[in-house]
């Protein structure tokens, strides 16, 4: 099995070293975290993560949609969005970015391994 890297964004600490270690249970490789939309952007130019895993409402100006765009458009890099809330508006508007997957927090680890590898079943 190919070691994924995966950007963890994530503005809640205890959230994002709970994806971080469910990431390293199923042998994917976390990185970050980033708990800015601003810090996703440069952080997944500089480190390359084979996926984005993005919560859509963060603590800054910039949110996860407008971040995954710019990630998307800039590096060319996929994201899966984790969110708490999955109201239709923030689902309408993540498909803007064209995400690799939508996952309602609280997931499973299975949920989660699913969406990291239906972005590589071709690959």
């Amino acid at each position: 099995m190919i070691k994924r890297k995966n950007l963890v964004v994530e503005d809640e600490r205890l959230i994002a070293r709970d994806i971080a270690m469910q990431l390293c249970d199923l042998c994917y490789e976390p990185l970050g975290p980033a708990g800015t939309g601003e810090q996703a952007i440069e952080m997944a130019g500089e480190l390359r993560p084979d996926l984005v895993l993005m919560d859509v409402h963060l603590g800054s100006a910039m949110d996860g949609i407008a971040a995954a765009q710019g990630i998307r458009t800039q590096f060319d890099i996929a994201t899966a969005f984790l969110s708490a809330f999955s109201g239709d508006a923030d689902r309408a508007r993540a498909q803007l970015a064209k995400p690799a997957g939508y996952l309602a927090k609280p997931f499973e680890e299975h949920e989660l391994r699913e969406v990291i590898e239906a972005e590589f079943k071709d690959g």
